[in-house]
């Protein structure tokens, strides 16, 4: 399976915004945006011209690939997929990458980022419906119950999570997911949608990137 093992902090300073790929990380004095403000390289410092049309398409589908930890043939296919459907295609390019199951585990905050949702999901400590499974990339749909293995569950690492869960408010979850904090179990109630969505994702300008 193909990996990007580009250092996460360039990525950001390259968007020039946090992306929170690093979780916790992105809050504190260390994270690199805070430190460095612009891109990285030798000549990050020294001012560049403006973006063109096309330039800003191809950063604005970089930096949605890149929160979502997917690789450019998936991330086409995904596209692919939705423009085939009836719909806008920038709401359904949307709604398949929240649907993805390590981004429901992270969205659920069983996980700080989905590169660690993505591993765990890897290693099978989740099951769906019931279902073992390691597909962080399963769609997961409406009335799906996403559950922590109870082999899993007696790890360290989910006991503290379900000390922390505890002082987490369900307003901080997304509308669409119910999540069980004390089964650590999180329930797909609806289809996300564009508004579920943080950060400042044009995804018209993604549909015009592939469009030309």
């Amino acid at each position: 399976m193909a990996r990007d093992l580009t250092n996460k902090c360039k990525l950001c300073r390259r968007a020039g915004e946090k992306l929170f790929l690093k979780g916790d990380r992105c809050n504190t004095p260390k994270c690199a945006v805070a430190r460095r403000s612009y891109p990285p390289g030798m000549h990050g410092t020294k001012s560049r011209r403006p973006q063109g049309e096309f330039g800003q398409q191809l950063a604005m589908k970089q930096k949605m690939k890149r929160i979502y930890g997917v690789m450019e043939r998936q991330f086409k296919k995904y596209f692919e997929e939705a423009k085939s459907k009836s719909g806008p295609a920038g709401d359904l390019l949307i709604q398949r990458l929240e649907s993805r199951l390590d981004n429901v585990v992270y969205r659920s905050g069983f996980a700080p980022n989905r590169r660690q949702a993505r591993q765990l999901v890897q290693h099978g400590h989740f099951s769906v419906n019931g279902k073992p499974t390691n597909i962080p990339s399963l769609e997961v749909s409406p009335g799906d119950l996403v559950e922590t293995k109870k082999t899993k569950a007696s790890k360290e690492y989910f006991k503290n999570l379900a000390e922390a869960a505890k002082e987490r408010k369900s307003e901080t979850f997304p509308a669409w997911l119910e999540v069980d904090t004390s089964k650590l179990s999180v329930k797909c109630k609806a289809k996300p949608s564009r508004e579920d969505v943080a950060g400042r994702l044009d995804t018209q300008m993604i549909v015009e990137y592939y469009s030309r």
